[in-house]
């Protein structure tokens, strides 16, 4: 009798440690080194797989996020010379990456979940919208990862004319989009260090360039404007795709290693770290060089190099903006398929987007955004940067009132790190960046413009689709139980990491 009351104990402890563990997985949180999946006791073999990313790497994966180098930012100069240029590439982060940076540190320390933004627009203004956030956001991503495939091929093409199109370019197109996402699929710590690695590799030719460039910069090049000649489009998009999406590392914000103060110290780092990328090849390129504003498009940074240094710093470089487009691709893949999850969790989308692979990283999401890119890699450069403009605009807004709202409604929430100025000075703070999202806006294109309220409309269609399917229980939703209640403000406390 003894013997079988012991047994039963056993089972019921046993039992007991599997739920825990099940629950620890569905979170993504670790269990010391390991990553536990649900109802499965550790093994060796899948030691150290769900490890949480450290300050580096994370800065990394933000400056990928933002920028990746300041490939594509030639346009600048074409679009209104050297002066507005390089003004443009100080004054722009002051205006909008910084409050945008400012917002997601402390934002995403108080929610520091993978809904990322989305949570933070559900708890200020209910899920409808919140879910209408992600599915713009989740939107916008897809379509400029889209363009990272095109672009590498771009860069390789002149090495290798066949990659220029055709059948030969379609098949480089996918195979690259699936040798990415293999990468995102065997976990966020091993994209991290590629991250660092591709970024180091991307940033030294523009080091070893400025120092070969110094005898030949003339200052007086650096002062150049026509203010009668200035495409303000084009201008503007350029400066806007170059420096946003400092919100989307938000996603991420659940696989991070103690994120109260890892995400700030990260965001500040990349920060400095993009700006002085984007500003010190500027400086050199138009300082080295007599101008010629119709030469100033994607790519010609590589003609640069090759008047400053030869053929092999050429080669360096082409080959550092092909590796650059990669490091992109693979962040920004991260960030949508981690927020698919984080909505799962939130019982946005349907449960099975919260599945993991054994590796902890969201299978259903990655597979859902490669296939976006892959659908959507038809069109043009200048299509994706409007269209994914208009979408994340949107998306914005969304955020900057959710980030008021949040300051009236919930003054006394837990905020591990908060902006200091109270709500009037954040009031203040999100003026100037709306009054440029509204600038963008006014310079789309029609044609851009119907693509993305069409996709808007779809949103707005798709979210009472999927609670019909969830009251006819057709699909099966549900909200963690690791997560904090929305609904009660003390119940909002950073997950513990």
């Amino acid at each position: 009798m003894n013997e079988s009351m012991d047994r039963i104990l056993m089972k019921l402890r046993i039992a007991v440690d599997n739920r825990q563990q099940g629950s620890e997985a569905i979170m993504g949180v670790s269990n010391g080194d390991e990553y536990v999946a649900v109802g499965e006791s550790p093994s060796p073999e899948r030691r150290n797989h769900a490890r949480k990313v450290s300050v580096l790497p994370l800065v990394f994966l933000i400056f990928y996020e933002v920028s990746g180098g300041p490939f594509g930012v030639e346009d600048t100069v074409k679009a209104a010379g050297p002066l507005l240029s390089l003004v443009g590439f100080l004054v722009f982060p002051l205006i909008w990456s910084v409050p945008e940076a400012l917002i997601t540190a402390e934002m995403g320390t108080m929610f520091p979940e993978n809904s990322g933004y989305v949570v933070w627009v559900s708890s200020a203004l209910g899920d409808y919208w919140g879910f209408q956030q992600g599915w713009m956001k989740w939107l916008s991503g897809v379509i400029d990862n889209a363009l990272y495939p095109v672009l590498f091929l771009d860069y390789l093409k002149s090495g290798i004319p066949a990659l220029g199109n055709g059948v030969p370019r379609v098949v480089a197109t996918w195979g690259l989009t699936f040798v990415l996402t293999y990468l995102n699929y065997r976990g966020l710590t091993i994209v991290g260090w590629v991250a660092v690695f591709l970024g180091i590799f991307s940033l030294l030719p523009f080091v070893f360039m400025g120092l070969l460039a110094i005898p030949d910069l003339k200052p007086s090049r650096w002062y150049v404007a026509n203010v009668d000649d200035i495409d303000w489009n084009l201008y503007l998009n350029t400066l806007f795709w170059n420096l946003n999406y400092w919100d989307s590392i938000s996603t991420l914000a659940g696989e991070v290693e103690n994120p109260k103060k890892t995400l700030p110290k990260a965001l500040f780092y990349a920060l400095i770290l993009v700006v002085l990328g984007y500003f010190l090849p500027l400086l050199v390129g138009t300082g080295a060089v007599p101008l010629n504003r119709e030469l100033w498009t994607d790519g010609y940074f590589s003609d640069i190099a090759m008047i400053v240094g030869g053929v092999w710093l050429r080669w360096w470089l082409q080959a550092a903006a092909a590796m650059s487009n990669m490091g992109m691709f693979v962040a920004e893949m991260s960030s949508d398929s981690f927020q698919l999850l984080g909505m799962a969790e939130r019982a946005m989308l349907p449960e099975f987007f919260n599945k993991r692979s054994r590796y902890g990283t969201p299978l259903i999401g990655i597979l859902f955004s490669a296939s976006g890119v892959i659908l959507l890699s038809w069109l043009s450069f200048q299509e994706i940067v409007a269209a994914e403009n208009f979408l994340y605009c949107f998306g914005m807004i969304l955020e900057f009132i959710a980030f008021v709202v949040l300051r009236i409604k919930q003054p006394n929430a837990p905020r591990p790190y908060k902006i200091p100025g109270g709500t009037a000075g954040m009031i203040i703070m999100c003026i100037p960046p709306t009054i440029l999202i509204c600038v963008v806006l006014a310079f789309s294109s029609f044609k851009v413009m119907v693509i993305s309220l069409v996709a808007t409309a779809i949103g707005l269609v798709l979210q009472p689709c999927l609670k019909f399917l969830e009251k006819k229980r057709w699909m099966k939703f549900s909200v963690s139980s690791e997560l904090p209640d929305l609904d009660n403000e003390d119940n909002i406390q950073p997950l513990v990491h």
